[in-house]
């Protein structure tokens, strides 16, 4: 049985007819995320506060869905302009344990919506280990 969550505290109101995550299983599957407020607007900054507001907006998503930021397995990151890795690379750190980081790439992509400098998407997979329960 699939979940699909539209929307859920705090995650931005989007126009179009997107699931912010779909749960199938034991995984969710993260939409691509930017730096917008909860009512869907662009809040424009450097590069490492676009991460900061699209990764608090992917984790909300794994919120809504019923996962935790640890169980993301996989983190694509797209970038306006990747001379910002190293400004990105920074936040990232920060935000997994370095002994369990998840699987990521990075690319340039031609364009990002509203003029985005970043946007973020990832896969998370349910830890069913005594441990996390």
């Amino acid at each position: 049985m699939k979940q699909y969550f539209t929307s859920g505290a705090g995650l931005p109101q989007w126009s179009a007819p997107i699931s912010h995550a779909v749960v199938a299983g034991d995984t969710c599957y993260l939409s691509g995320q930017l730096a917008l407020d909860a009512q869907g607007r662009y809040v424009p900054g450097s590069p490492a506060e676009e991460t900061r507001l699209a990764f608090g907006n992917l984790f909300r998503a794994l919120e809504a869905a019923g996962f935790r930021p640890d169980e993301l397995v996989f983190v694509d990151i797209a970038f306006a302009d990747l001379a910002a890795v190293a400004e990105v690379n920074a936040v990232f750190a920060g935000l997994f344990d370095p002994a369990r980081p998840p699987a990521r790439t990075i690319y340039e992509a031609a364009a990002l919506p509203y003029g985005g400098k970043i946007k973020v998407m990832g896969v998370a997979v349910r830890d069913r280990t005594a441990a996390s329960l």
